[in-house]
């Protein structure tokens, strides 16, 4: 489900439709989403400019996002970052659930300031994992992509399934003002990515995370 800052989803409830009568619709899709309330396994974010509603990955999905969780976790041990996950990434209004992200543990410097989530500023890292379906495709590959950028995310990184017989493609120097990367680096499956800068440098995204060749 999609609901844009002008539209009125036909299940919306009366009391959150009238979040949406304000004379800033960013700020309306905001309380809108901050009252929302999902079934068990869906998760909602604000992406340019509309809310979208998605269900949890399928279990190979969670496969990737759990070797790469576990691989952040060893690779981090003991610094100042750590990895996260299942969390909310907020930056002007807008709200995104990462699969996978680094960030200060420090909550101090993390926390955003509404205690909703991580601020877009403190993150180092962005990873999605695509799922099956044309939606879910232009949302990482394209929606999210220009959103990161606009953030200024130092690093975004995509484990695509999807592409051919998978690929990962490594998204660096964001430039807000075009909400595009200057640098895009793509490779297939069974190739390794290294993360080049930041407190994640030298991290090396391979067949142990992305899993072997598809096809």
């Amino acid at each position: 489900m999609t609901a844009l800052a002008h539209e009125r989803p036909e299940i919306m409830p009366e009391a959150q439709a009238e979040f949406l009568n304000v004379s800033d619709p960013d700020e309306g899709l905001w309380q809108l989403w901050k009252a929302m309330e999902l079934p068990e396994g869906y998760r909602a974010e604000i992406i340019e400019g509309a809310i979208e509603v998605s269900p949890t990955g399928r279990f190979a999905h969670s496969q990737v996002v759990n070797r790469l969780r576990d691989a952040l976790v060893i690779f981090l041990k003991d610094g100042e970052y750590g990895a996260w996950n299942d969390t909310n990434v907020l930056h002007s209004r807008r709200v995104w659930i990462p699969d996978g992200l680094v960030a200060p543990r420090d909550a101090e410097l993390a926390e955003d300031e509404d205690g909703l989530g991580i601020k877009a500023s403190a993150v180092a890292l962005i990873v999605e994992v695509v799922s099956p379906g044309k939606s879910n495709q232009d949302r990482d590959r394209m929606r999210k992509r220009r959103e990161y950028a606009r953030a200024g995310i130092p690093a975004y990184v995509l484990i695509d399934d999807c592409d051919g017989q998978g690929a990962v493609t490594l998204f660096t120097g964001p430039r807000p003002d075009k909400a595009d990367w200057d640098d895009i680096h793509r490779v297939p499956y069974g190739t390794e990515v290294t993360i080049p800068e930041g407190p994640v440098k030298g991290f090396v995204i391979g067949e142990a995370i992305t899993g072997p060749k598809r096809g």
